[in-house]
């Protein structure tokens, strides 16, 4: 379910080298909301393979990006930034800071994990803080949010600490591989600080490639995980992004745009179980997994469609019109060709177990 408001609309606001920066237009939104591409970040997206620093690595362009447009027009001073352990380790926020010439006064920590009981998770606990409050802070966090429980929680921790220190909040800057829920998150937490700290001037979030939308089911192949992994339908993806995945089509098919972001780092080898566990899900059921409409889920539209419908269904209504009409021609021939999931499973796993090789001891 997309929480994007209707008449958002998506429009080109920068580039900087080779990352293009897009803006949300909407008149309902309180906050100021970015999508980021590059190349690093598109790669990352795509490409399971991508593990380890290069997670870290993918992004700095990008962040780089953003900071050099939002610090000249108004944003001033030095920064603070704030560390979800263990996915916000993934976004280099420090590098970039220091790349574009802006000081980082202060690390802040926060660690919160699943309490899971029998198997089941029940909630959540923040078992680790580093807090160091001060006036008038601009904050910069990066993490990857699906639902925005972790999140929102620990910012609510943080923000409480420096309210209750006498310290302040000027403005949030947010880095995120994520959903449209992040969205009304934003949106409802940006409303609370302005009442805990009365000059907080609001919130800017950029999104790596798209801000997608999570299952909330298994979704046509019967393996997608609901509430944790992201999908195109009812979300805006870039057109770059677009036409990433169109020169890279089995990357259409993965389990989503982004698997456990601590895990691809930090613990390779459990990512590319999942990884697999997925491909081997999908050769099993290749035989009873409707591809067609696979391929629809994963577009996110019924079609074909025509072209100005396509723009207006993805929000694109705004950009400009050239070079478009290439990307949709290209997907509009994906509804009619036939996939044939058994040979791009075996593709995916045979690729998957080579570099998998690479992480195992002997």
């Amino acid at each position: 379910m997309s929480t994007i408001p209707e008449g958002t609309s998506l429009r080109h606001v920068g580039l900087y080298e080779d990352t293009d920066i897009y803006g949300l237009d909407s008149s309902r939104l309180r906050n100021r909301y970015f999508i980021l591409s590059g190349p690093g970040s598109r790669r990352l997206l795509a490409f399971p393979e991508v593990v380890g620093f290069p997670c870290y690595s993918a992004l700095l362009d990008e962040t780089i990006a953003a900071l050099r447009h939002l610090f000249p027009s108004g944003t001033s001073g030095d920064i603070d930034i704030m560390t979800i352990l263990r996915g916000g380790l993934n976004y280099p926020l420090e590098e970039a800071a220091y790349r574009t010439g802006i000081p980082v006064r202060t690390m802040h920590f926060v660690s919160c994990e699943r309490v899971i009981k029998n198997r089941v998770i029940t909630g959540l606990d923040i078992r680790y803080e580093k807090v160091l409050p001060d006036t008038d802070r601009i904050v910069a966090i990066g993490d990857i949010i699906a639902t925005g429980d972790t999140f929102r929680l620990c910012l609510e921790q943080v923000s409480e600490i420096f309210h209750s220190c006498g310290g302040s909040i000027r403005r949030l800057i947010i880095f995120t591989i994520g959903g449209s829920r992040a969205i009304p998150l934003l949106e409802n937490l940006s409303a609370k600080l302005q009442e805990m700290f009365p000059g907080f001037e609001g919130v800017d979030c950029f999104f790596y490639e798209g801000v997608f939308t999570v299952y909330e089911d298994k979704g046509v192949s019967g393996i997608n995980t609901p509430n944790i992994d992201f999908g195109w339908k009812g979300g805006i993806v870039s057109p770059d992004f677009r036409r990433f995945v169109l020169d890279n089509p089995d990357a259409l098919l993965e389990k989503c745009i982004i698997y456990d972001g601590g895990a691809r780092r930090y613990e390779i080898l459990l990512h590319f179980e999942e990884v697999l566990e997925y491909w081997q899900g999908i050769l099993d059921r290749a035989s009873v997994i409707d591809a067609g409409a696979l391929v629809k889920e994963k577009l996110g539209y019924d079609g074909p469609v025509p072209f100005e419908k396509w723009l207006e269904l993805l929000d694109f209504q705004d950009l400009p019109a050239e070079g478009l009409k290439e990307v949709w021609q290209r997907e509009q021939l994906l509804f009619s060709e036939r996939k044939d999931l058994a040979a791009i499973a075996r593709r995916r796993i045979e690729s998957i177990n080579s570099i998998k090789k690479q992480y195992e001891t002997h």
